[in-house]
């Protein structure tokens, strides 16, 4: 789960914006690049209204810097495919999108949408040393960069580490270990783990993916094929089911009511991305904790779970972790030279506001400059994370857990993306047949040997619907 759990739909006059885009973009029509105008549209899908905000404050300052105009408009998620299409077809793409998750980006890529040689040469003139060498491997095609990688958030496995000390139970980190825990912490009263089940969502998908990878289940193989309904995923489909049916709570599990069962002390274990760091640090008045100690310390939750970032599965041969890469990407129509210009800025001189504006999920996969290797590292540590109430991020947590985080994108596994599958992985995220099979699954409705067959079927026919 990534940013896009905090997103509203973008406001009907966002979309009018955009689906007008064509009166703002003369430099991006359907028959190439015409005359530079000095003059660029940009989507971000960093589209609420704070961030919204934050981010129009770099471009003020790029604008008075470089003399070119922006033209900021900001997109949700999970209608940003339907409007590049809707923008490709009809010649009005924007010239830089902002914040494009992987499978958006390789999607875009495979329909030819997308200028890789001015992506290439941006990371070029930037330093590819300067990037975390495997955001860069997770955004091209061998030597061919398709976007320039941004920032980057994790999938963490959150529990309380005073239950599982009284337990005498270690941190939750293998299939074992976690399902030791969950039959000790599923007391009556309180369920053992939140995990999302809800079939509607990509946050499903991305829960299950992150144990899933634990144990060696791979989407696809390197030859293409789907490997859903192999051993390991098999281990990996009964595992969330005992987690999602047996040791959580009853009925469908979202993104908000996992995140609430969670706060309020209802449930010991939970799966969520590392935006829940400052929401469980008591820095959000809409997503308090709200358990009973919470009261009188609304640290007291934040004080009291540990983070498990990478785990590993019975048929795993090492922890993985997963997460997202978002990417900065230049459209195929896009006005080249004003579009290196932004995007290297919003890379260097406005990348600390970038990161900034969220840094507990915006973690920087570009550590610093060649003058100063940890320049963007150092600035992270330090940024102040929260909404309502804002704290150096570094005073909220300690450095062990910032040592986790940043070292995760280094280590960072996703279905499909190395095998050269990222246009499926966006199709997936789009389809949802992992999550359609996972809910139906943990609703009693089929076994976790059906889920696994189900899936791999669903996934198969779309993959055959791309080629």
């Amino acid at each position: 789960m990534r940013k896009w759990i905090r997103r509203s739909r973008a406001t009907a006059a966002g979309l009018a914006t955009v689906m007008g885009i064509g009166v703002l973009a003369g430099c991006s029509t359907g028959g190439g690049e015409t005359a530079p105008d000095n003059r660029i549209v940009v989507w971000s899908q960093e589209n609420l209204p704070p961030r919204m905000a934050a981010t129009q404050k770099i471009v003020d300052r790029f604008e008075e810097e470089s003399g070119i105009e922006v033209e900021l408009v900001g997109v949700d998620e999970g209608q940003l495919p339907q409007l590049i299409m809707s923008a490709a077809a009809a010649g009005k793409l924007p010239d830089v999108i902002g914040a494009v998750p992987m499978g958006q980006v390789w999607q875009m890529y495979s329909n030819d949408l997308l200028d890789t040689e001015v992506a290439g040469d941006i990371v070029e003139g930037l330093g590819p040393r300067t990037f975390d060498a495997n955001a860069l491997r997770l955004t091209s095609e061998g030597t061919t960069r398709l976007a320039v990688p941004s920032d980057s958030w994790l999938q963490l496995l959150a529990y309380r580490k005073d239950r599982l000390d009284a337990a005498g139970l270690p941190a939750p980190d293998t299939y074992d270990r976690l399902l030791d825990a969950a039959e000790a912490l599923d007391v009556r009263g309180r369920d053992a783990i939140s995990v999302a089940t809800d079939p509607g969502d990509v946050f499903t998908q991305q829960s299950f993916e992150s144990l899933a990878l634990a144990n060696g289940c791979r989407l696809v193989d390197e030859g293409g094929d789907v490997l859903l309904d192999s051993a390991a995923c098999r281990t990996s489909f009964e595992l969330y089911d005992r987690l999602g049916r047996t040791y959580g709570a009853p009925g469908t599990q979202s993104v908000d009511s996992t995140r609430a069962t969670y706060f309020s002390g209802k449930s010991s274990m939970i799966v969520w991305s590392s935006f829940l760091l400052d929401e469980l640090a008591g820095l959000r008045d809409d997503a308090l904790p709200s358990c009973s100690e919470c009261a009188d310390d609304k640290g007291f939750l934040a004080g009291n779970t540990g983070i498990v970032t990478a785990m590993q599965g019975p048929d795993g041969a090492e922890p993985a972790q997963f997460g997202e890469v978002t990417s900065w990407a230049v459209t195929k129509t896009a006005e080249k030279e004003a579009s290196e210009k932004f995007i290297t800025y919003m890379m260097g001189e406005g990348y600390e506001d970038w990161f900034g504006m969220a840094p507990e999920g915006k973690i920087p996969v570009r550590a610093g400059t060649a003058a100063e290797p940890d320049r963007f590292q150092r600035a992270w540590r330090a940024s102040e994370v929260g909404v309502d109430t804002r704290r150096p991020m570094n005073e909220v947590y300690p450095d062990a857990l910032l040592d986790q985080l940043a070292d995760g994108v280094g280590d960072m596994k996703r279905w499909g993306v190395t095998e050269g599958q990222g246009a499926l992985v966006g199709a997936t995220n789009g389809e949802l047949p992992v999550p359609k099979a996972l809910g139906a699954m943990t609703s009693g409705q089929i076994s976790p040997r059906e889920a696994a067959r189900e899936a791999d079927e669903e996934v198969t026919a779309l993959q055959k619907s791309l080629q």
